[in-house]
């Protein structure tokens, strides 16, 4: 039975964001993840964390500037340092938290530009060679230009060659299956070709990027098949409620921990 991780940046909004943990966990959730942890202090985030018996199944590293538009940095020629320290910064939470994936935003940029292509990779084997030391895996996620225009890994196929050509043990697709249908579609046949490559899963509808419980796709059959899969990781939660957030987990009942 699949494992799943509340999104707290999305889901449960309704509460302060520390007090989303004890929120998630009074609803069933054995698991959490969100975008960033980086405005709570690593301790306080451990304490909700251990207080409520939750699993951190991921967070990303550092954006930049989020609010100015920034959404990653590590395809950006000129911006390797800072992206060192940012990877400092998210392994001080990692440690806090016992996080054993954490995902890297490549960015705004022309994924043919030849410098931010160049620039990517040294940031994916530089960033997944430190996590490497500390026993984490490095998630790339490929993510539809409708929803971030302009990102730099917007392509499955993108991610699946840069991951072979790394080689590396530790670098992982992080597979969100609401992105995955916008850009390609054939979700259930890409979920068993990638499975091996594959750290982390995700949900969404589609188009509205709601609960998991209708629209194009049968996340009944889909949640039979990543069991059937042998897939063993969390399946995280990241989509916007329609309303409160306790109102739309009939769909999570079956899976709650009790």
């Amino acid at each position: 039975m699949p494992v799943f991780a509340a999104n707290l940046t999305m889901m449960f909004n309704e509460w302060a964001f520390l007090d989303r943990f004890d929120a998630a966990a009074e609803a069933g959730f054995a698991a959490v993840e969100y975008l960033f942890p980086y405005e709570a202090t690593p301790e306080a985030i451990a304490e909700r964390l251990a207080r409520n018996d939750l699993q951190q199944a991921l967070f990303n590293l550092p954006p930049g500037d989020w609010a100015a538009g920034k959404r990653g940095i590590a395809a950006l020629p000129g911006r390797f340092d800072a992206l060192k320290a940012d990877v400092e910064r998210a392994l001080d939470y990692a440690a806090a938290t016992g996080v054993r994936r954490l995902h890297l935003m490549a960015g705004i940029a022309d994924p043919h530009d030849e410098d931010a292509a160049s620039c990517y990779r040294r940031s994916v084997t530089y960033a997944a060679g430190r996590l490497a030391e500390k026993g984490i895996d490095l998630l790339l996620e490929p993510i539809n230009g409708r929803n971030m225009p302009g990102y730099f890994l917007n392509d499955f196929g993108a991610a699946e060659r840069l991951i072979a050509e790394c080689g590396l043990p530790n670098l992982k697709l992080q597979f969100d299956i609401y992105h995955r249908q916008i850009i390609h579609g054939d979700v259930t046949m890409a979920l068993r070709r990638l499975l091996s490559i594959t750290g982390h899963i995700q949900i969404a509808s589609v188009p509205s990027r709601n609960e998991p419980d209708g629209e194009e796709l049968n996340f009944a059959y889909l949640f039979g098949e990543i069991d059937r899969l042998g897939y063993d990781g969390f399946v995280g939660c990241e989509y916007i409620p329609r309303g409160h957030t306790l109102d739309g987990l009939g769909w999570f009942k079956p899976f709650a921990r009790s």
